[in-house]
Parts: structure tokens; C-alpha cells; sequence
């Protein structure tokens, strides 16, 4: 068991007290309808759920804060259950298995792939002998704050403003203290059900359906989808999971895919450091689409960039880092100042202020990603082609100003040195992308314009790469930084070799990854850099961020250290769930997950390092090499 420190051991004993939720992010599993998700523990208590989509206010928050802020749990009436859990096959549907001396029994959770409405069933077998199990569930509308009005028919009916969520089940329920309350007992070959629905208050009751039907259609669903998964490498169910959980996380009438279904859970446990993370960045799109195409996932690959082409439509200089589900642009950050928090950690914010910072990387993970499938846009009236050349030609007059980095920070702009390396992948990526069309193009002076753009691309590209080897590298440390004319060092420039600014050869790449492991990696795992050092407008510090370990898994692969990246994979393996999931980041002190979960860098990055040792995964060689900077400039 993991020691806890006093401010820990104090922040558990106030728990007790005010009724704060301190179960282990690492104790969630996740169920979905690839509209929206929840988060169910290994105790049976589903403490987070937004309806009817991943960006709506949530009807269970108890994760974020008490049990007054909305939860839904079956449980044995014994609380010292054996507890054993897992995902049935390849799907997203959770077993959890309790045992007592008395009996043994199994509730099942899933959600249906969405019809008309958004469900979540819950099925409770009897396996052996008898159980006496309970139900609690209190359904609190806008992130805890609203009692909706509950009325009992055939069914159950909670009500508060146009949101309505109806309870079917056969089991005799009744209200008690603001909840609704069942108390049964399972016998061996019996089967109980639950099943709850959101829908609109303004429209019919929606039916019931057989549960066990809808069982078999998720079951369908899910292993049908990851058939087609192409990687046979020897991490073969760890990708599957990884797969899944990125399918779980797409919003599937628009392809884009939410960075985490949670909002807030801290990077610090008592910190500062809560963010909402329940939207669409842009610098998640080339690592997502490589990885759906080279696992054989065309449509999601295409439905994605779909989503990127009408989100990124528009004026270049309006450029955002980060979307809405349906790539709307208003994403107002504000507090919901009722909830206290994981475990107390404040704020919870919701929407968030870094759709409106500057970050320049993101011109690079669009370039590369419109670059990779030109022959989507055809039926959605954005030539993806125009789209470029628009937004390489705005970063031309751009790229040379300071920016508030991959990292968001919330300090001054700086010149980043990743956010110029991804400058230098955009040229990269448009230059070939472009000057490939040209003969296709019929119109003469529209051939020239082009023409001359690509030559215009040519020369900033390699003044960026000039500009980076020059000031972003530091000779003394031996490694390039996290900003010029800096001494701080920055897990991000791990992506140097990753997006094929230098080959992995280069000394100075292999001196970056030595610098990093010397100076970033704690307890194994590499921190994104060192919050003490790093002006980034925030108090406390953080986890280990888990994607910069798998990037330097992947460095180190590539650099020829084929063990030592195997041994760091397998330690990173190891942090995952009993399920399979990650989260942002890691407490190495605490042995805990932290920071918003599941999260789909980590899976995304896990999916890469997998795939390079796997020898399924190459950088993408740059267009040209002939402007590198020797490193004995």
C-alpha cells in the first residue's frame, strides 16, 4: 500500500467528516455510448456522468464532490465483499464480481450504442447461493447543484427544466433522504435489472427495452469495431484497450474526440491544477489519425478529420488550440464554486481559457494532419487543399512570435522551442502535400500562386530550423530547451525525433534524451518539466505527465536503446488500471493516477511507443534534410 503523507493522512480524516469522495482514480472503469461516458468504481458507484453528451453538465458528480452531488450505486448490503473486476472480452462492458461467504454475485454495466436516447444498464446475476444487495441512487442535475422533482409510475420520472431521466426496473424502489433507495436479495440463477435513460422532459417517456438484448447489441458493437484493429504485435491487448478507450471517447455524430470525459480532477491532489478537459485539441489530431490508420480504422480516421476541417474552417489568424465537440469555438472557463472537488481540490473549472491562447504548435499537428488523407473533404464542401495553403501562409507571418507553448501555461509567452519545431513540421508537411497537386491544377495562375508559395514554405522552413538549432539548443547542457535562452529543460523536445525535425541519430537528439532522463525523470517516469524552474502562472506541482514517458519510450527505441525501452514500457504498463486505463498523469509519491481520466494523449502516445517497438511505426522522414544545422555550428 502506497504511505501516505500528513497532508494526505489530514486531507482523508477532513473526508470522513464533510463526505468528500477519495476513491483512487484508479478505481474507475469507464462505460460509454460514444456520446458520452461514465465513470463507475470498483464498489459499484457510477460517481460521474454528463448527459446527454460528454460536454454537458453532469447528473453525477460526486466524483467532484460528495454524494450530495449525485451518484448511482449497487452494492452487496456487506461492505467486506470480495471485490474482482474486468471488461467482458473486447468491449466496454464492466464486470465487477463480489463474493461473500454467503454468496457470489455479478453486476454487469454498459451503455447501449445511442438510438434515439442515451441509457445506462445495470444487470445484477446471482452465481452462487444468496446475496442481500442495495441500490442508492440520487440523480442531481447541473453538476450537483439541482433536486430534480421525482414522481413513480410504471417507472420512475426525475424532472428539473427540460432535462428528464427515467428509471426502469422490476425491483420495488423507494425515496428516502433525497435518494431512491432498493433493497433485494440475489439468488443463484436469478437476475435483476436497472436500466436509466435521459431524455427530454418536453417529449414522451421514453420506452423500455430488454436489457439483456441491449447486452448482446454492445457486445456486437464493441467486438465487431475491434476486429479491425491491424496491430498483431506482441502488446496486442493492451492496444485493443487503448483502442476501445479512444472509440469510447468519440463523439460520434461529429468524429471528434475529447481529450478526457472528466473535468477537474487535480494534477496535485489539494492543487490548483484542475482543468476541464472534455474537448477536442487540435494537437491530439496527426498522433490520432496516424494511429486509427495504421490500425486499420479508416471511417474513425475520416470522421475525425472531418470534424478538423469544419472546426479549423474560417479566417487562419482565428486558429484556436482546442474545440468543442461539434468544433464550436465559445468555451467560457468559469468555477462551480458549490463543488469542493476531488478530494478537495479547488477549483472545479468548467469550459477552458486555453481556447483563446496563442499556441503555435497546433499549425503543425494540422498541417501534418490535412496532409495525410487530401481526398476526404469532398463531402463536406471544405477543400482541405485551400484550407492549408491559408493557414501555412498566416503562419509565415506568425511563427517568429512568442506563444504560450504545448503546455498551455498560464505565465507570459515565450519562444517555446517545441512550439517552433512544429512551426518546422507545418512547412514540412505542405510543402510536399501541395507540390504534389500542381499539375493537377488547370488553372495557370492558380498553379503559380502555389508554386510560389511552396518556394516561400521552403525558405521559412529552413529558417526556422536554423533558428532552432541556434537558440534552442544549448550547448552546454548538450540538449536543446524548453525555451530560447534557457537553461530549463522540457520533456517536449522529446518529439524532436518523433516528428522528424533530426533523425534520431543526431547527437544532439541522443544528448536531449540524455539530458532529459537526467534531469526530468523521477521515480522512472518523466515529468513534463520542473514546475519549480518554470514560469508557467501557476502555484504547486504536479504528477509525472504519462505521454512524455511514452515519447521517451519511443526515443529511446529509436536511439538504438532497445532495453532500456522495454523496461520503462513495462514499467508505464504497469500503471495502468486493473481495466486497462491511464489518466494524465502519475503520483509516484502517492502511487497514484492524477489528473483527468481516462485520457487519450496517454493511450494515444502508448499506442506509438507500441507500435515503434513493435517495428509498425517509423517517423515520417522529412522532405528534405539538406538545410540541417551540423551540430558543431
Amino acid at each position: 500500500m502506497p504511505t501516505e503523507e500528513p497532508k494526505e493522512q489530514a486531507a482523508k480524516a477532513r473526508s470522513r467528516e464533510s463526505g468528500w469522495n477519495t476513491t483512487p482514480i484508479e478505481e474507475y472503469a469507464l462505460i460509454g455510448d460514444c456520446e458520452t461516458a461514465a465513470l463507475v468504481s470498483r464498489a459499484g458507484s457510477i460517481d460521474w456522468l454528463c448527459w446527454p453528451t460528454f460536454s454537458s453538465a453532469a447528473v453525477f458528480a460526486a466524483m467532484l464532490g460528495t454524494r450530495d452531488h449525485g451518484f448511482w450505486k449497487i452494492c452487496p448490503a456487506n461492505s467486506s465483499a470480495q471485490i474482482q473486476r474486468r471488461y467482458l472480452d473486447s468491449t466496454l462492458t464492466v464486470e465487477t464480481t463480489f463474493s461473500t461467504p454467503d454468496g457470489e454475485v455479478r453486476l454487469v454495466d454498459f451503455m447501449p450504442p445511442r438510438a434515439k436516447h442515451s441509457r445506462v444498464v445495470r444487470l445484477i446475476y446471482g452465481v452462487a447461493g444468496t446475496m442481500k444487495m442495495r441500490m442508492d441512487l440520487a440523480i442531481r442535475f447541473d453538476y450537483g447543484r439541482t433536486v430534480p422533482w421525482v414522481t413513480t409510475n410504471a417507472e420512475l420520472r426525475a424532472v428539473a427544466g427540460s432535462d428528464m431521466v427515467v428509471l426502469h426496473t422490476k425491483v420495488p424502489v423507494r425515496g428516502e433522504g433525497m435518494k431512491t433507495i432498493a433493497e433485494f436479495t440475489i439468488h443463484q440463477g436469478k437476475t435483476a435489472s436497472f436500466m436509466l435513460t435521459y431524455g427530454s422532459s418536453l417529449e414522451k417517456v421514453p420506452p423500455t427495452a430488454d436489457p439483456h438484448n441491449l447486452m448482446k447489441q454492445t457486445t456486437q458493437f464493441w467486438t465487431g469495431w475491434i476486429k479491425k484493429n491491424a496491430y498483431e504485435g506482441e502488446y496486442k491487448h493492451i492496444v485493443d484497450r487503448s483502442l476501445i478507450t479512444l472509440k469510447a471517447l468519440t463523439y460520434r455524430p461529429t468524429g471528434g474526440i475529447v481529450a478526457a470525459v472528466t473535468t477537474s480532477l487535480p494534477e496535485d491532489i489539494g492543487g490548483e491544477r484542475n482543468w476541464d478537459y472534455r474537448f477536442c485539441w487540435l494537437r491530439d489530431t496527426a498522433f490520432t489519425l496516424s494511429v486509427l490508420l495504421r490500425a486499420g480504422f479508416r471511417e474513425e480516421a475520416l470522421a475525425w478529420r472531418r470534424w478538423l476541417l469544419r472546426a479549423v474552417a474560417g479566417a487562419p489568424d482565428q486558429i484556436q488550440t482546442l474545440y468543442s465537440i461539434m468544433g464550436g469555438r465559445e468555451l467560457p472557463e468559469w468555477e462551480a464554486d458549490w463543488l469542493p472537488g476531488y478530494w478537495n481540490s479547488k477549483p472545479v473549472r468548467i469550459g477552458n481559457a486555453a481556447s483563446q491562447q496563442f499556441q503555435l504548435d497546433v499549425f503543425g499537428e494540422v498541417s501534418s494532419a490535412l496532409a495525410q488523407m487530401p481526398e476526404a473533404e469532398a463531402d463536406i464542401r471544405v477543400s482541405a487543399r485551400d484550407l492549408q495553403v491559408a493557414l501555412v501562409n498566416h503562419l509565415c507571418d506568425v511563427w517568429r512570435n512568442p506563444d504560450q507553448g504545448i503546455w498551455e501555461v498560464r505565465g507570459r509567452p515565450k519562444h517555446f522551442t517545441h512550439s517552433k519545431i512544429m512551426a518546422w513540421v507545418a512547412f514540412d508537411r505542405a510543402i510536399p502535400a501541395i507540390a504534389s497537386k500542381l499539375t493537377e491544377e488547370t488553372d495557370a495562375t492558380r498553379r503559380k500562386y502555389l508554386a510560389e508559395c511552396v518556394e516561400r514554405w521552403k525558405a521559412e522552413r529552413a529558417a526556422v530550423r536554423k533558428q532552432v538549432c541556434e537558440e534552442g539548443f544549448d550547448r552546454q547542457l548538450n540538449s536543446f530547451v524548453q525555451a530560447y535562452g534557457s537553461k530549463t529543460l522540457d520533456a517536449s523536445c522529446l518529439r524532436i525525433a518523433l516528428v522528424g525535425f533530426l533523425p534520431a541519430s543526431d547527437p544532439r537528439v541522443v544528448g536531449t534524451v540524455n539530458a532529459i532522463l537526467k534531469s526530468l525523470v523521477k521515480d522512472g517516469f518523466v515529468q513534463r518539466y520542473d514546475t519549480g524552474q518554470t514560469e508557467d502562472g501557476l502555484r504547486g506541482g504536479e504528477g509525472q505527465f504519462l505521454a512524455c514517458s511514452f515519447w521517451m519510450v519511443t526515443c529511446l527505441w529509436l536511439v538504438g536503446r532497445h532495453d532500456d525501452a522495454k523496461r520503462m514500457f513495462d514499467s508505464l504498463l504497469n500503471l495502468a488500471n486493473d481495466v486497462g486505463l491511464l489518466s494524465e498523469e502519475y503520483d509516484s509519491t502517492r502511487n497514484r493516477q492524477c489528473g483527468n481520466f481516462p485520457q487519450a494523449i496517454s493511450h494515444i502516445a502508448l499506442l506509438h511507443a507500441a507500435s515503434a517497438i513493435s517495428g509498425e511505426w517509423t517517423p515520417q522522414a522529412a522532405d528534405d534534410m539538406s538545410d540541417i544545422v551540423p551540430p558543431s555550428r
